[in-house]
């Protein structure tokens, strides 16, 4: 099976999640906030780096459980901070009008 490549959003997003993740790890142990995810350090590390930009829905899921984080607020933060084009802190998206 060929995987075709990411996109540049793909990746932003990547990057966007995994900044957001490690900043509300804060001090908390990256092996503390992987066993209680359910997946290995190794796993969040390449999450946290960007190295994994499209992680599996139940991952993230069980991440932002582990970090008590709703999806809502994952989901806002990658998308404006897409829209943006920045990766950081999330800023608001510029809607086009309908």
């Amino acid at each position: 099976m060929v995987r075709l490549p990411l996109s540049p959003e793909e990746v932003m997003r990547g990057k966007l999640l995994g900044e957001m993740l490690r900043r509300a790890r804060g001090g908390q142990s990256m092996l503390d906030v992987a066993l209680a995810a359910g997946i290995s350090p190794e796993t969040l590390r390449k999450i946290e780096s960007g190295r994994v930009p499209t992680p599996s829905f139940s991952t993230v899921a069980m991440l932002a459980m582990a970090l008590g984080l709703s999806l809502d607020t994952v989901w806002r933060t990658v998308q404006e901070g897409v829209g943006a084009g920045v990766p950081g802190d999330a800023v608001p998206v510029k809607r086009r009008a309908s």
